[in-house]
């Protein structure tokens, strides 16, 4: 992981009207109609929410607890795990 890149793991969980997505690094959360919806939704939430938490100095890593992590507690509905690479540009001020 360089300075202004992070990966971390998505997951799309199929629901009775199209999808959500997780974020299991970040406890951050989205949905869609379809499962590039869900995950273009859920990567937005984690770039957002990154930069929130690193401009204002706050912790950034909060993980899904175990027993709430769909792979574990529902996996017949999880439809898909994929990487979530971002890239956030650090600017120094003084």
């Amino acid at each position: 992981m360089s300075a202004n890149h992070f990966t971390f793991t998505g997951v799309i969980i199929k629901e009775p009207l199209g999808y959500s997505a997780l974020c299991l690094e970040l406890d951050v959360a989205s949905q869609g109609l379809t499962i590039p919806q869900a995950k273009k939704a859920l990567l937005e939430a984690v770039t957002l929410y990154l930069k929130t938490a690193i401009e204002s100095n706050l912790p950034y890593m909060l993980p899904v607890p175990l027993e709430e992590d769909p792979r574990r507690n529902n996996p017949r509905r999880v439809v898909k795990v994929l990487n979530l690479k971002v890239d956030l540009t650090v600017h120094a001020y003084a």
